[in-house]
C-alpha cells in the first residue's frame, strides 16, 4: 500500500464537506474528528460510509480529547474507557481502519507518581486496543508533549501493548526532536509507527502550520517507512491550506522514489 496521503478534519470541517474536498486533492482517506459536532452521537454512520464509498475514500477517526484514561480513581477511568469503546464502535460502523488516541491522564503530578500513572494508562489502552480489534479498527497512540507518555517513554509502551503509533512531527518538535532525530526514531520504531500527523513548525510551540510554511523536512521523516498513512493536520478551517499542504507533502513523498 505504501505511504498514503489524507488530512485530519478540524473542529469547524463537517464529513458533508471535508469527503468531497478530500477528493478534489486527490487523498486517500480523511482522517475524521469524533468530537464537537463529530461526537458519535450526532453521527450517521449509514451516511458516512455511503458518502466514503461515494467519493472513493477510505476513513480513520481521531477519537475525542480530554478522557482521562490513566486517571488512579477507578469511576473516572472506567467511564473514560466505555466512551471511548463506544466511540470505537461508531467508527467501525463506517468502516474506519485505524483510530488515533492520546495517552492522557490528568492525575495531579505532586500526588501520584509518574511509574503509577503510565502503569494505569498502559492498562487502559491494552484494554481500549482489545476493544478495537474486535472491531477490526487499528489502535494508534499519539505522542503529545506535556503528557505522561513523550517520545522517551514510547518503547515503554511498545513492550507492554501491541498497539501501534501515531507519531506527530510537530509534537516531537515541541519535545526537542529535529528532523534527524525524528527520522532516527522513526527508523528505529518503523514497525509500529502505522500512521503519521504531519505539520510543520516554527518555533517549539505546537503550531500545526501549512507542511512547507515551517522547518521540518518530512522527506526525511518519513523515509524509513515502507508503509504509513500521512495525516496532514495543520490548524485551519481552510481546504485551500490543507490542500498546499497536502500538495507540499506529495511532492516530497514522490521524491523518495526518485534515483
Amino acid at each position: 500500500m505504501g505511504l498514503e496521503l489524507g488530512f485530519v478534519t478540524q473542529t469547524t470541517m463537517h464529513y458533508t464537506d471535508a469527503l468531497p474536498a478530500a477528493t478534489a486533492m486527490n487523498a486517500d482517506y480523511v482522517e475524521l474528528l469524533l468530537d464537537g459536532h463529530h461526537e458519535r452521537s450526532t453521527l450517521d454512520a449509514d451516511a458516512i460510509a455511503e458518502t466514503a464509498t461515494e467519493h472513493e475514500l477510505d476513513l480513520l477517526v481521531h477519537l475525542p480529547f480530554g478522557f482521562d484514561v490513566g486517571s488512579p480513581y477507578e469511576h473516572v477511568r472506567e467511564g473514560a474507557i466505555r466512551e471511548l469503546s463506544a466511540a470505537l464502535e461508531t467508527a467501525a460502523a463506517f468502516d474506519a481502519r485505524k483510530a488515533v488516541v492520546h495517552a492522557s491522564s490528568d492525575a495531579w503530578s505532586p500526588a501520584w507518581e509518574a511509574e503509577s500513572v503510565q502503569g494505569t494508562i498502559v492498562d487502559a489502552l491494552a484494554e481500549l486496543e482489545v476493544v478495537a480489534g474486535e472491531y477490526g479498527i487499528e489502535l494508534c497512540v499519539e505522542n503529545v508533549p506535556g503528557e505522561w507518555f513523550g517520545l522517551a517513554e514510547f518503547p515503554r509502551l511498545f513492550e507492554a501493548t501491541d498497539v501501534s503509533m501515531t507519531f506527530d512531527t510537530g509534537h516531537a518538535y515541541v519535545e526537542g526532536y529535529d528532523a534527524a532525530e525524528q527520522a532516527a526514531f522513526v527508523a528505529e520504531h518503523a514497525d509500529r509507527i502505522s500512521h503519521v500527523h504531519v505539520n510543520d513548525v516554527r518555533t517549539r510551540t505546537d503550531d500545526h502550520v501549512p507542511i512547507g510554511s515551517g522547518v521540518l523536512d518530512f522527506g526525511r521523516i518519513v523515509r524509513p517507512l515502507a508503509t504509513a498513512t500521512l495525516s496532514a493536520e495543520v490548524f485551519t478551517p481552510s481546504y485551500e491550506y490543507v490542500a498546499t499542504s497536502l500538495n507540499n507533502l506529495r511532492r516530497q513523498v514522490e521524491a523518495l522514489d526518485s534515483p
